[in-house]
């Protein structure tokens, strides 16, 4: 490699770790609180016998995921299974529900099926207006769930239709998905410490 464009490009690196650790900050800033509170909310209702769902699209599909496997499988703490579905995780019925309903309706069908008062709903998107995920959430809270949007751009609509909105202060989606991922993991951990004091982390 060329050492000018090696400098070059290591530069690029520290840009954006930077930007991303900045972001972060921003974050911690303006919903240290909103995370609080919705870590709340899944402690309350895991404490209650009830469940988790989580959704989104793309890499807020994958988000969805590690969410969902940090607290069926485990986080940190060796400790009993909680009960976390995402719904992105069926291609038999993401393809089916969007076929017959349209792919708008794909969470929400979801959400109909296995949504019960007293469960949580996290719905994941950077922009806040994806329509799949509205319409979920729209599905959740007619049903009595708790719901929790993790976003940024701003909010979108998300912010203004969830109990609980985290809006990262980002407008470009890596940095507020990689901040998603951030905020996932202090949920999972205050979730552990709430429900499980007696186990230590390893």
């Amino acid at each position: 490699m060329d050492p000018e464009q090696g400098a070059e490009r290591r530069a690029r690196v520290r840009t954006a770790f930077e930007d991303s650790i900045a972001t972060k900050r921003a974050t911690l800033e303006a919903c240290g609180g909103a995370i609080a509170a919705a870590a709340e909310r899944a402690i309350e209702s895991f404490r209650s016998g009830h469940k988790l769902l989580a959704f989104g699209n793309g890499g807020s599909a994958s988000d969805a995921q590690h969410l969902c496997a940090e607290l069926a499988g485990r986080y940190v703490r060796e400790r009993p299974a909680l009960p976390a579905i995402a719904l992105t995780a069926n291609t038999s019925e993401l393809t089916a529900i969007g076929n017959d309903y349209g792919y708008e309706r794909v969470f929400a069908r979801l959400v109909e099926a296995h949504g019960r008062a007293g469960d949580v709903a996290v719905a994941i998107s950077t922009s806040g207006n994806s329509p799949n995920v509205l319409e979920a959430v729209t599905a959740a809270r007619q049903r009595g769930l708790a719901t929790i949007g993790l976003t940024g751009r701003g909010g979108g609509k998300l912010a203004t239709c969830v109990d609980v909105p985290i809006v990262v202060p980002s407008d470009r989606t890596p940095r507020i998905q990689e901040t998603h991922i951030a905020i996932i993991h202090v949920l999972c951990e205050l979730v552990d410490e709430a429900l499980f004091p007696e186990l230590e982390g390893s």
